[in-house]
């Protein structure tokens, strides 16, 4: 596969390795949790700090656990201001990082080359916190999205590339526009393993169908038939397909075989095996020259529609709206230039999760990524949860705010709309199915009638809208919800166990090794026990001999000793394999080989571990 090069790619290709693991704080004071409970990480989470390492922060927690990762990068038009910092070990880093007070501008002409080598280390990283049936999206324009869709073919895989949504984020042309008055931005979404993904239809609406669902089956469910026959490309011949070139049986008896127009071989779409499990698809239709079979393709696939890689504005926001919506959240001093609609993120959240999803944006902004998912959790009672990390200042007095109105409410007067329906229509249904869209309208006016003081109905560009009104006086109501605001603690310095310089707590160490030993997350720490047990694998047991007290480390109650040996033993029912980490053993590694112990010295065996 043909992979990109850019300036600094063999610096920055194992920069991830290299980034200390932090602690994550927890900040009370910033932080909204549950009534009557503490802060906690396993809540909701809003971290403040470099992205790069705070998603390195979280693979001991949350490794291959996210469901969904929405990101919206700098777009590196040349006006954002963004700086390349990362803190790569080579002359060229070294030399970049002497400019990264200075924002990257449209004069720099290496601008790709660092947006490139920031994006690089942070798309490892999520690749390694994403689920298998995980996805991730990125909205850009076009300075990257070609760029980045190279970078993630690399990534990713190629094989795992599902699509580019065209979001339409604009809903009028820019009169001051050069050229084109672009009025789109990109969505590339890839899947961590497409055989996996999970990616979920969306429910179809059979009183507005295209007009070639023509026919109904038994049950009244409307399809249009398609030659089983392939068709196209060098997939369609008997020779490129010889497994695919069979005869099957027309209802008078005789043998048909795929033919092409000239008369060659061709091939079937379907095989043997396929057509016997779906042969109550399979249809067949007599001409002029003989049987010919078909099969049944249903408006909503038996389970909804898949969408299509076209978002328009009317369904999933535009940059007017976004702004429009965090203006009525936000005091006007909290501006934010950038925000993207909810609506967007809604409707990725109805393709990609479950009421149980983790949602993650590690290029957090105003919170929309949050919103949206509160937004879902009201709609279905879900209980999805979103991490967001955001580097900035505004983290705690932008981002965290905005999810502490969202939760609680929010002083407000005015005009609040929610929007209720909206799908594109066409003249020609409208006239046929009037009776029917005017029963769904009525309907939707019934359910929310206590909820709106005003329902409003319009017919517009082909777009049938239907939103709910309320005027709300002094406050808004919240959607609830909670979050724990986090900073980025000190590196995790494992050296420093022998110098007693900000040594991590038990905790903190528990679950970095158990990452850096096993490559997993560790859900929750076995309570503390003489035999040092934290936590297992399917194929390990790991141990830990640690307090973040220096005079015990120097101590013989430290050390890895016969005592301890006897107490793992009799506790590995399993008989798994043993990893213990520990400053020092008075047993030989014959010895703890024959009991099939692995020791690990802190703090030096973490590094060897890691392959650093």
């Amino acid at each position: 596969m043909p992979t990109l090069d850019f300036k600094g790619k063999q610096f920055v290709y194992s920069h991830h390795l290299s980034v200390p693991f932090r602690e994550l704080k927890i900040e009370p004071e910033k932080s909204l949790p549950k009534e009557g409970q503490k802060p906690s990480l396993d809540d909701n989470l809003i971290i403040h700090g470099d992205n790069l390492e705070a998603l390195k922060a979280l693979l001991p927690t949350h490794a291959g656990k996210v469901d969904c990762i929405f990101i919206d990068p700098p777009y590196n038009t040349g006006n954002e201001g963004w700086c390349y910092n990362d803190n790569v070990r080579s002359p060229l880093m070294q030399e970049w990082l002497k400019k990264s007070a200075n924002p990257v501008d449209g004069e720099d002409m290496e601008r790709h080359d660092k947006w490139l080598c920031m994006m690089w280390p942070r798309l490892i990283l999520l690749r390694e916190l994403l689920s298998e049936s995980g996805t991730i999206w990125m909205t850009l324009d076009d300075n990257e999205a070609q760029r980045a869709k190279l970078l993630l073919d690399e990534v990713f895989g190629e094989e795992n590339f599902l699509g580019n949504v065209v979001w339409e984020k604009s809903d009028s042309p820019r009169m001051d526009a050069d050229y084109f008055s672009t009025r789109h931005d990109h969505v590339i979404v890839f899947a961590k393993a497409k055989t996996d993904v999970l990616f979920k239809r969306l429910p179809s609406d059979p009183e507005n169908l295209p007009s070639h669902y023509d026919k109904l089956d038994e049950d009244g469910r409307p399809y249009y038939l398609k030659p089983l026959r392939a068709m196209g490309g060098q997939g369609e011949t008997r020779e490129s397909r010889p497994n695919l070139y069979f005869a099957m049986t027309a209802p008078d008896g005789t043998p048909v075989y795929p033919k092409l127009k000239d008369g060659r071989d061709g091939a079937w779409r379907w095989s043997k095996k396929k057509q016997a499990s779906e042969k109550e698809r399979i249809d067949w239709v007599k001409g002029k020259n003989g049987w010919t079979p078909y099969y049944r393709i249903y408006a909503d696939g038996s389970d909804g529609t898949p969408p299509e890689t076209i978002f328009y504005n009317f369904e999933a926001g535009s940059n007017r709206t976004s702004k429009r919506e965090i203006r009525e959240i936000l005091d006007a001093n909290l501006s934010f230039d950038t925000p993207k609609p909810t609506a967007l993120i809604e409707k990725i959240l109805k393709i990609t999760t479950t009421p149980n999803s983790l949602v993650l944006d590690s290029f957090a902004g105003s919170g929309t990524t949050a919103h949206a998912v509160l937004k879902a959790n009201k709609k279905d009672d879900g209980n999805r949860k979103f991490i967001l990390v955001e580097c900035e200042d505004y983290a705690d007095d932008l981002t965290a705010e905005r999810m502490r109105r969202v939760i609680k409410g929010y002083p407000f007067t005015g005009t609040q709309k929610q929007e209720l329906l909206s799908e594109k229509i066409t003249w020609s249904a409208f006239q046929k199915k009037h009776a029917q869209i005017m029963q769904k309208v009525e309907e939707l006016e019934q359910k929310h009638s206590q909820d709106f003081d005003k329902i409003k109905k319009e017919l517009k560009d082909g777009v049938l809208t239907v939103t709910g009104e309320r005027k709300v006086k002094d406050f808004a109501p919240g959607l609830g919800g909670s979050f724990t605001f986090c900073e980025l603690g000190e590196p995790i310095q494992v050296e420093s166990l022998l110098t007693s310089k900000e040594m991590p707590s038990f905790d903190a160490l528990a679950r970095y090794v158990f990452y850096t030993a096993t490559g997993q997350s560790l859900e929750e720490i076995a309570k503390a026990s003489a035999d040092g047990f934290i936590g297992e694998t399917d194929l390990y047991r790991v141990h830990l001999f640690y307090k973040p007290d220096p005079q015990w480390l120097r101590s013989n109650d430290s050390a890895l000793n016969a005592e301890k040996v006897k107490l793992i033993k009799s506790s590995n029912n399993a008989k798994k394999r043993t990893i213990v980490f520990a400053v020092a053993k008075f047993m030989s590694q014959k010895e703890l080989t024959k009991h099939r112990i692995e020791f690990c010295q802190l703090p030096y065996a973490i590094h060897r571990i890691m392959g650093e």
